[in-house]
């Protein structure tokens, strides 16, 4: 499942640079996470690093895109060949 930053965000710029396929990019008001790019760093990390150095805990799994892992490593081997 992909993640969602919520409106709770603070825009404090911390979790855009962690994202290790740049799937979080400023967005109108809030930072967004693109869930075509987001495996919820499966391939890179044991954790979301976006969740990990959020001060806020705006970032959540976002259930209109619900993956398996199975799927998230897949979509990881597809964007980093």
């Amino acid at each position: 499942m992909a993640l969602i930053i919520t409106d709770e965000c603070i825009n404090c710029d911390v979790c855009e640079p962690e994202c290790p396929n740049g799937a979080i990019s400023q967005g109108e008001e809030i930072y967004v996470i693109d869930p075509a790019l987001c495996t919820e760093c499966v391939g890179h990390y044991d954790v979301p690093q976006c969740i990990e150095v959020c001060p806020v805990d705006c970032i959540l799994h976002d259930p209109a895109n619900q993956e398996t892992q199975e799927e998230l490593l897949a979509k990881y081997h597809a964007i980093n060949g």
